[in-house]
């Protein structure tokens, strides 16, 4: 399909050209045909603007109701070698002299609707809280769990109760074998025990490197003798009696969670994979704070940054300024000598 280079992005507006002074006046009326002499001059625009090849043709449609004041809509098709393109919207002034293109965004929805966090295991404040923080979390994730034992406690140690802390499932299982196995016994779990669903997400996180360590299997090509073989049945076993463990210590039905786990429905996860993907999110971690998307395992600091600039769009004055233990302290200022005002010793 034929688009223009110059004119398929333009997003966020990028063309606000007048079309020239003209003795007579022009009115431009929704659903009547455009005068030629402004087609032609806004056929001469485009062409200029997008760089079009000799024998493109330039169709210019009829003027339609807009919501911009003092503008209507018109769109814009381009043909060449046989190849139309998609329709192009502009706005053209009443009085037929300013051609325009922008993006329109409806900001008028709360973002942290758009992801749902209905009956989700959550840590941290209430569904009420100022902050929402959602975590598309893969269980298999090395990254993950840094950033899982690093910045969870620090995060409602600091913030208490208004910091809602909401896990969403994303286990890449391209890259990591167990993570969708895992991902679904923690889900049936969480189906009876919140704090089951968080206690087994804090043991997974922590011991991810040893899930699937089996001492009694050969060991790798190559490796040391304290580096036992991973395997997926050994993983899923172990991630499977993990959870029936810490069943029987939140007292679930156990008939009922071992059915589950047998199961393996990935259905809901596949949901909350594909709530991800309509985000964009394509890697893990990737968090959202009232809506705004970070990824990576970034600095402590940073991401506090991020929390107090949403605790303040919501009118909540943040803790004081963060200030990391681990930055080396500043050096005294060098005190001078009153008499020569100079530093001592020089």
């Amino acid at each position: 399909m034929f688009i223009p280079r110059r004119l398929a992005p333009l997003a966020l507006a990028a063309l606000l050209t007048p079309l020239g002074c003209h003795a007579q006046t022009t009115t431009i009326t929704p659903g009547t045909p455009l005068p030629l002499s402004v087609t032609h001059r806004i056929e001469v625009l485009l062409r200029q603007k997008a760089q079009l090849p000799p024998l493109a043709i330039v169709n210019v449609g009829s003027p339609k109701p807009s919501d911009v004041p003092g503008y209507s809509t018109i769109e814009v098709t381009f043909t060449d070698e046989g190849k139309t393109s998609h329709p192009i919207p502009f706005l053209l002034s009443n009085d037929g002299k300013t051609v325009a293109q922008f993006s329109k965004y409806d900001i008028s929805a709360d973002p942290r609707s758009l992801i749902s966090t209905d009956g989700r295991p959550s840590r941290g404040g209430p569904p009420t809280a100022p902050v929402l923080f959602v975590n598309f979390d893969d269980l298999e994730c090395p990254y993950c769990a840094r950033l899982h034992e690093s910045l969870f406690p620090a995060i409602t140690k600091r913030y208490g109760d208004k910091v809602h802390i909401v896990y969403k499932d994303f286990p890449l299982s391209e890259i990591h074998p167990w993570a969708m196995h895992a991902a679904v016994d923690v889900e049936c779990l969480a189906a009876q025990s919140p704090v089951g669903y968080w206690n087994m997400i804090d043991y997974i996180h922590a011991h991810s490197e040893d899930i699937g360590a089996d001492p009694a299997a050969n060991l790798a090509p190559g490796a040391k003798s304290d580096q036992p073989k991973h395997t997926l049945d050994r993983a899923t076993t172990q991630l499977d009696q993990l959870v029936r463990d810490q069943g029987s210590v939140q007292k679930v039905d156990a008939a009922k969670l071992n059915a589950c786990i047998a199961k393996q429905d990935t259905t809901a996860i596949e949901a909350s994979k594909a709530l991800g993907n309509s985000l964009n999110v394509g890697a893990t971690p990737s968090m959202f704070i009232n809506g705004d998307k970070i990824d990576g395992a970034l600095p402590i600091g940073y991401i506090f940054g991020l929390i107090d600039d949403a605790l303040r769009a919501e009118n909540v004055t943040p803790p004081p300024p963060y200030v990391d233990p681990t930055a080396p302290a500043a050096e005294p200022a060098a005190k001078t000598d009153p008499e020569t005002k100079a530093a001592p010793g020089k």
